[in-house]
């Protein structure tokens, strides 16, 4: 396999503001603290664009043209292509989750009026909900599986690289180093969850009780909606980011 690294002055080091930006916009990831799921992934957003701006450089794309340097474009490459596929597997659980939301409300607006108990809603989507579950802890069984064998294949080697902007970015593109997780925002989900568990077991449900759990469905769906548009510019982004290597390794 090809040396990964370059001279110091082969690229924009890890003092040009471009990788200073990168580095910060991880750092914004790693320390936030915020439930939003759209939050999370808008920096994400943010943090492809730097790295797309620092592969239009023409220093840098002079830099890695070199055949010296095919290899790390080639593994790069690579690892944007896992995480297209990543961001497309997570627009498709977000939207399956926004589903579940949507048949809930649907059965709940069709019973405004009746006082019984919830036991037939909240129980179909509590199923839907589970196979979600399963599907989502299959798809990150079989990742982590994936980055295993993807590390022993080019990571190990590219860890001994000195830093360099170009180390920066071939880090950022393996999903192992990526700060994105396939996530639904577990603090408002399981706040739904309980909400309908208490209301499944009351037999009298007001109408008001009924009216505010909507409005929480409803704030859901639209954070849904939010993390689904954040998710499609990620993918464009990342698209992007992708025809750059490939321009750079014709």
């Amino acid at each position: 396999m090809a040396a990964c690294h370059l001279r110091s002055n082969s690229l924009p080091s890890t003092s040009h503001p471009l990788t200073v930006s990168i580095e910060k916009q991880i750092y914004k990831l790693k320390a936030s603290h915020s439930p939003s799921i759209a939050h999370k992934l808008s920096g994400i957003k943010n943090l492809f664009e730097c790295v797309d701006d620092l592969l239009q450089l023409p220093h840098a794309q002079q830099t890695l043209s070199h055949e010296m340097q095919r290899q790390c474009v080639e593994n790069a490459l690579n690892g944007s292509l896992e995480l297209l596929e990543l961001c497309d597997s997570t627009r498709d659980f977000v939207s399956q989750m926004k589903e579940c939301v949507q048949e809930l409300e649907l059965s709940l607006r069709r019973r405004k009026g009746r006082d019984s108990g919830l036991t037939g809603e909240v129980d179909a989507y509590m199923v839907s909900r589970k196979r979600l579950n399963k599907a989502i802890c299959k798809y990150l069984k079989d990742l982590k599986k994936r980055r295993g064998i993807a590390q022993q294949q080019f990571w190990i080697p590219m860890a001994k690289s000195k830093p360099s902007g170009w180390s920066v970015i071939s880090k950022l593109l393996q999903t192992k180093r990526v700060p994105c997780k396939v996530e639904i925002e577990v603090n408002e989900v399981e706040k739904i969850d309980g909400e309908l568990l208490i209301l499944k077991s009351s037999k009298d449900i007001s109408l008001s009780q009924l009216e505010n759990l909507l409005k929480e469905l409803e704030a859901f769906e639209s954070s849904n909606k939010e993390a689904e548009e954040e998710l499609e510019c990620i993918y464009r982004r990342l698209v992007k980011t992708r025809v750059s290597l490939l321009n750079i390794l014709n």
